[in-house]
């Protein structure tokens, strides 16, 4: 009794084993080329790596160089821990597909210092940048419909001015 409890325990210790080198031989794997440029993601950004509605991510220096140079900028600001971020970039993206919307990613779980450079308080939060400053902002879980009338109002609105020039 006492010798098969002991070749089960060491069996469940030799499983456990394979399976973190398993999770983590995949998770290298993922990693490898991320848009981070990291190496140490959070689990729950390297779940989000291959999916459609976390693309174009931007990084800090990046962001931070854009909004400088006056060009316009939409950012989302989400965290992929954020459940509220979880159900609302679902019904983001399709909208800024239709639109054609140049929408940059911020992770915020990779770069939090950039929550406080920019003022959000927390996420999902949109911000519109013009010329250099914010124009516009949408903070929390949106609607279909007022993300839609964000993204007319706010950010289409700038896109014809800017082809006039």
């Amino acid at each position: 009794m006492k010798k098969g409890m002991i070749i089960f325990a060491s069996a469940l210790v030799v499983l456990v084993v394979v399976l973190i080198y398993v999770v983590n031989y995949q998770n290298t794997q993922k990693t490898a080329d991320n848009p981070y440029e990291k190496n140490d993601l959070e689990q729950e950004t390297i779940d989000q790596l291959d999916d459609p509605n976390y693309q174009n991510q931007i990084l800090p220096d990046e962001l931070e160089e854009q909004v400088e140079s006056g060009e316009p900028t939409t950012v989302y600001f989400y965290d992929p821990k954020c459940v509220h971020c979880q159900r609302t970039t679902p019904r983001m993206m399709p909208i800024v597909n239709e639109y054609d919307i140049d929408v940059k990613k911020m992770n915020v779980l990779e770069f939090e210092g950039q929550m406080s450079k920019y003022d959000v308080q927390g996420t999902p939060t949109l911000i519109h940048f013009e010329n250099g400053e914010e124009q516009a902002r949408l903070s929390g879980e949106q609607s279909v419909r007022a993300l839609d009338d964000f993204f007319v109002q706010e950010v289409m609105d700038e896109a014809p001015d800017q082809e006039e020039e």
